[in-house]
């Protein structure tokens, strides 16, 4: 990593978040919008790569930035020297489009392999077979989750499928600006892709019951249980700082 010639001049705050995770099986960059996640993630795939840890790398980003991965970020900072090949998929399934998805995925890697998959994807059935044969093939390979509140609902399909990754995953990021979006619940599944015990727990209930303040509710017929305060925050806080980084942009002087 002190050597590593980077294609693009990271902030310090960038350099400092890749020095602190870049070995790391998991992590979340946890980096306020403009302060430069996408790079961070970049950089980290080229360095695990020069440290000869990995050959192929899975990006999952919602339907509106994943082609800016593909056509913007990865150009603009993955270094030139370092040989790759790009795959995007496409809900389209012509004949033409499922035999280059094979040649990909199965091919042996010349430097780099990038699948760039969008989080909707994973709702299908063939989004998650492809997903899957991918990571099965390329065995040394990292999982990158872009904007991964899009994976807060525990309960939704693309969730339980994009976590099932895990199991065939090397090394796991996650990325997002803002890890809470409603609640601190939020942060159970993301980080549960991370890995089952990152925050201690593997129950999501458990989970609950030592942030959260519940009390039973009965409307009609129906009892359900009702969030209505949170506890231990401090704690919960202390847990994320073992394997995050929170990065504000009011934070990054230069």
């Amino acid at each position: 990593m002190r050597h590593f010639d980077f294609k693009t001049k990271p902030y310090d705050h960038q350099r400092k978040a890749l020095e602190e995770s870049w070995a790391a099986e998991y992590y979340a960059l946890f980096m306020e919008m403009g302060t430069g996640k996408s790079k961070v993630a970049i950089d980290n795939v080229a360095v695990l790569y020069e440290a000869g840890k990995i050959n192929a790398a899975m990006i999952i980003a919602p339907k509106g930035v994943y082609d800016n991965w593909a056509q913007g970020e990865l150009v603009t900072h993955f270094p030139d020297r370092i040989k790759n090949t790009v795959f995007t998929w496409r809900p389209s399934n012509t004949k033409r489009y499922e035999t280059d998805l094979v040649d990909f995925i199965t091919d042996k890697p010349d430097g780099v392999k990038f699948f760039v998959i969008n989080v909707e994807a994973f709702s299908s059935e063939r989004g998650v077979q492809a997903a899957n044969a991918f990571l099965h093939h390329n065995p040394d390979n990292i999982v990158i989750v872009d904007e991964s509140t899009t994976i807060k609902n525990r309960k939704a399909a693309r969730t339980k499928n994009i976590n099932d990754l895990q199991k065939r995953s090397k090394y796991r990021r996650i990325l997002t600006g803002s890890p809470i979006t409603k609640s601190p619940m939020d942060l159970f599944s993301q980080c549960n892709f991370l890995d089952d015990r990152a925050l201690g727990f593997n129950s999501y209930f458990a989970f609950q019951a030592r942030y959260a303040n519940v009390q039973k509710r009965t409307m009609g017929h129906k009892s359900f249980n009702e969030i209505v305060g949170y506890r231990r925050l401090d704690e919960l806080s202390e847990r994320l700082d073992r394997f995050s980084n929170r990065i504000l942009k009011e934070e990054c002087l230069d």
